[in-house]
Order: structure tokens, then C-alpha cells, then sequence
């Protein structure tokens, strides 16, 4: 009795945990947007054409950080020296170093639309190395795997990345892989809950 009163107090406590965790920075109702959360959403609609979505609703929490992350997105994703490919393939590499699943899910169709080979990202969802990568892939996928596993890249792989793109390029690579990390830590803290037609979809690997 008394084990079977302790294990019911523990799943208790546990249930209490993941609920309290899941409201941790909960979707705010554009109805109850303060006044600078309202200009903030304004402004996002206006740049995306669509409401606060995703990673930028907890980030409503602080609408500067998420005005600043927006516009910092919106060069980084859609104008930055490596071209929409290749960003994409790094967006794909940091959703799965952070297992963010909403990341993943949302640039996965999006990578293979933009010319990302399938082998190459489900060899990156698997944790493995793809294989078939063209050199400008090759190049993107060392850098940025060096830059997430040892927290530096080699003379020998920044100079490769330099010769190919430039200076604006290596800090355009970085600032990729920095930016789509702090949506992914945002929406890990968050505990961000993923989208009912996601639950569908095999989650990643251990």
C-alpha cells in the first residue's frame, strides 16, 4: 500500500511538472496583447504577411527580442550570400543538433523544395553524415557541424568557406546557424508544443 501510494504521489508530481512546464511562456491572445506587443505584431504581419506564428509567439513575451529576432530572420533566411539552398540545409542541421521538432518540421519540405537532396536530410534527421552533398553542401554541412560540436571551426574549414563566399559569407553562415539556435533554445524553453499534424510524424532518433 504504501509503495502504491508513493508511486501515485510520484506520477502525481510529475503530472504537475509537464503541465506547469507546457505554460512555462504560454501563446499570448492578440487580445490581450499589451500596447507593445500589439505594435510588435503589427509590424511582424506587415514584414510576413501573416500573424505571429511559430517560435515568435513565446517570444511575444518580450517584443522587442521578438521584433529584433524577426528582422534579423528576414535577411539571414531569405537574403543572406549563401542563397536560400544552402541556408536551408543549415537550418535542417540546427533543428536536429537542438532536437527541435517544430523546426525540423516546418524546413524539412521546405529544404527539399529549395533543392536539398531527401538522402541528404534524413541522413541528417538519423545523425548521420550524408553522402551525395555537392561541394557548396559539403562546405555549409563541416562548417557548421564543426561550429555546433566544437564550438570553433578549423583555419583550414573557415578558409574554404571565405574562399568560396567571402567574409560576408562566413558571417552570414554564422549568423544562420546562431539564429535558427536561438529559435530552437526559445521554443525548447518554451516547451513549445508542436502542431496536432506533427504528433503524426516519427520524432527524432535517440
Amino acid at each position: 500500500m504504501y509503495k502504491l501510494l508513493l508511486a501515485t504521489i510520484s506520477m502525481l508530481i510529475a503530472t504537475t511538472q509537464i503541465s506547469i512546464a507546457s505554460d512555462r511562456l504560454p501563446t499570448i491572445p492578440p487580445d490581450q496583447y499589451n500596447p507593445d506587443q500589439k505594435a510588435a505584431s503589427a509590424e511582424f504581419e506587415k514584414a510576413r504577411k501573416t500573424p505571429v506564428f511559430g517560435p515568435f509567439e513565446p517570444l511575444m513575451h518580450s517584443p522587442e527580442v521578438m521584433s529584433q529576432a524577426r528582422s534579423m530572420g528576414d535577411y539571414l533566411r531569405y537574403k543572406s550570400a549563401l542563397g536560400n539552398t544552402l541556408s536551408e540545409l543549415v537550418i535542417l542541421i540546427t533543428a536536429r543538433e537542438w532536437t527541435q521538432d517544430y523546426e525540423w518540421y516546418v524546413h524539412y519540405p521546405i529544404a527539399l523544395k529549395a533543392g536539398i537532396k531527401k538522402e541528404v536530410a534524413d541522413a541528417i534527421k538519423e545523425g548521420r553524415r550524408p553522402s551525395g552533398m555537392s561541394h557548396d553542401e559539403e562546405m555549409v554541412y563541416e562548417f557548421s557541424t564543426e561550429l555546433h560540436k566544437n564550438k570553433r571551426v578549423s583555419d583550414e574549414t573557415f578558409k574554404r568557406v571565405e574562399n568560396r563566399f567571402g567574409k560576408k559569407g562566413v558571417v552570414d553562415l554564422v549568423g544562420i546557424n546562431a539564429y535558427y539556435t536561438l529559435l530552437a533554445m526559445q521554443m525548447n524553453v518554451a516547451q513549445y508544443a508542436t502542431p496536432k499534424e506533427f504528433n503524426k510524424l516519427p520524432r527524432f532518433p535517440d
